[in-house]
């Protein structure tokens, strides 16, 4: 009975992710990875669930994203790269130690749990967000082989960052790295105001009467 329960909970677990997926718009293929569901089960459970919503969810089609160039091609790729990589930290769906075959270790039900979290965490503090979840879903594994993309601290706050892993470079976020783009404002040398010289004239002569008067 226990067998039968355990098997029963796991795979209701594995529609409640697929599901989960189907809703932030993840490709079949990113599904069957993490979830271990077959194409054909996949379609029936969006069909059966989400294609007669009012306003049905896009499925979308081609390759996922697989250029790690795309999180560090702008200042904004750069911050909701950061925040969203630091979200996976904290909710621990990105892992401290690295794997070298992210695609075989990676994907499980509870890190699915997690990552959808996180993502859904990054899309509440970004409304207008550049990252989709399929972004979201190969950054974790870029960050998790390390072989071009890998968390860093800021120098100056301590941050989480992420970086080229070859950058030479010292790794600050954007908030210290415009700040220290910024020049500094120095403090103009003083001088002394332009006297006229019939003024000058007049006020060394007084001086000097003053210093006659005070001899005698």
């Amino acid at each position: 009975m226990r067998i039968h329960d355990d098997r029963y909970t796991r795979e209701r677990l594995r529609f409640h992710v697929a599901l989960h997926f189907l809703r932030l718009e993840a490709r079949t293929q990113t599904i069957r990875r993490w979830t271990g569901l077959t194409d054909d089960r996949i379609r029936k459970l969006y069909r059966s669930y989400l294609a007669d919503e009012d306003r049905p969810l896009p499925r979308h089609r081609g390759k996922s994203p697989h250029r790690a160039a795309l999180f560090l091609r702008s200042p904004r790729a750069r911050r909701e790269t950061a925040l969203l990589a630091s979200l996976c930290r904290l909710l621990g769906a990105l892992p401290q130690q690295r794997e070298p075959a992210p695609a075989l270790s990676l994907p499980s039900l509870g890190r699915a749990q997690l990552l959808c979290q996180a993502y859904e965490m990054y899309r509440g503090l970004v409304p207008e967000a550049l990252l989709t979840f399929e972004h979201a879903v190969f950054l974790l594994s870029m960050l998790v082989q390390g072989a071009e993309l890998v968390c860093g601290d800021c120098r100056d706050c301590h941050a989480l960052v992420v970086v080229d892993r070859w950058a030479l470079a010292p790794a600050r976020c954007e908030l210290c790295g415009a700040a220290a783009d910024r020049p500094e404002r120095t403090a103009a040398p003083w001088t002394a105001p332009a006297v006229p010289a019939a003024a000058a004239r007049d006020g060394l002569a007084a001086t000097a009467r003053g210093c006659n008067t005070a001899r005698r």
